[in-house]
């Protein structure tokens, strides 16, 4: 049986974005010494909890980023990586992102998601409450349906729920957002919306969901979308942009039988 890799150690130099809050201006800060001996099996996080536990032994303020499961399914660890959300590997979130994707003596530039949507906090912390916003705008199914039914009684064509399930995939980590030249939203709005457009139960809500999910994001200041595809590129979940033709279809039709 073949072994395991060896384990490396890289020497790096970070230029990490410093931002005491939303008032402040922000700048770049490098650490070199702090970023030595970082073992290639860390993850990324990991990588920056050595580099904060180096700083906070000689007095300095640490790192302020957000993370929770760690297990590439929260969406709340996304920062951009030299210009990338996420980082170099495709479909790979921040925290599933191991630093043997690195070479020895790498400077890496590390920022927050960058969007008038979403303001940042502290560091690489964005404020993403926008999201949350266009999702309570129409993302869910208000009718009452009583006690959960049996699985199997209500029949949905695979075709539609394979893509339902495609589309669920989202985690909402905002490197679409992060990516697009027009900070659109779009295919994060695409993928909350078809996930119950294409099912059953959708169905009565759906040109309601359509027409206030888009309106919402609009609202919050999010660009339009030029489809320009980085936004499918940059997505961990490798959410399609056939989402958002789907959505612009069911927004075309709602705003068409909207009582004038």
């Amino acid at each position: 049986m073949a072994g395991h890799a060896e384990e490396k150690l890289l020497n790096l130099t970070l230029r990490v974005w410093r931002q005491k809050d939303r008032a402040d201006k922000g700048r770049f800060e490098t650490y070199k010494e702090e970023a030595r001996g970082i073992s290639t099996d860390m993850s990324f996080l990991e990588m920056l909890d050595v580099v904060n536990e180096r700083l906070i032994k000689s007095g300095r303020e640490p790192i302020a980023f957000d993370n929770d499961c760690r297990e590439g399914i929260c969406g709340q660890c996304g920062v951009v990586i030299d210009g990338a959300p996420h980082g170099p590997r495709r479909a790979t979130t921040t925290c599933q992102l191991h630093m043997r994707s690195f070479t020895d003596g790498a400077e890496l530039t590390v920022e927050p998601w960058r969007a008038a949507a979403f303001p940042v906090v502290k560091d690489l912390i964005v404020d993403r409450g926008a999201f949350d916003r266009v999702v309570a705008a129409g993302g869910f199914v208000s009718v009452n349906t009583g006690n959960a039914p049996e699985a199997n009684g209500l029949p949905v064509p695979k075709q539609d729920s394979d893509l339902a399930m495609d589309a669920a995939a989202c985690i909402g980590c905002g490197a679409c957002v992060a990516a697009c030249p027009n900070a659109s939203a779009m295919l994060f709005v695409s993928a909350k919306a078809q996930h119950l457009n294409l099912l059953p139960q959708g169905q009565p809500e759906r040109d309601s969901r359509s027409l206030a999910m888009l309106d919402q994001a609009q609202a919050e200041g999010f660009g339009s979308c030029t489809l320009h595809a980085e936004c499918e590129a940059a997505c961990p979940k490798e959410i399609s942009i056939k989402f958002i033709a789907r959505t612009n279809r069911d927004y075309a039709r709602a705003a068409a039988r909207k009582p004038r």
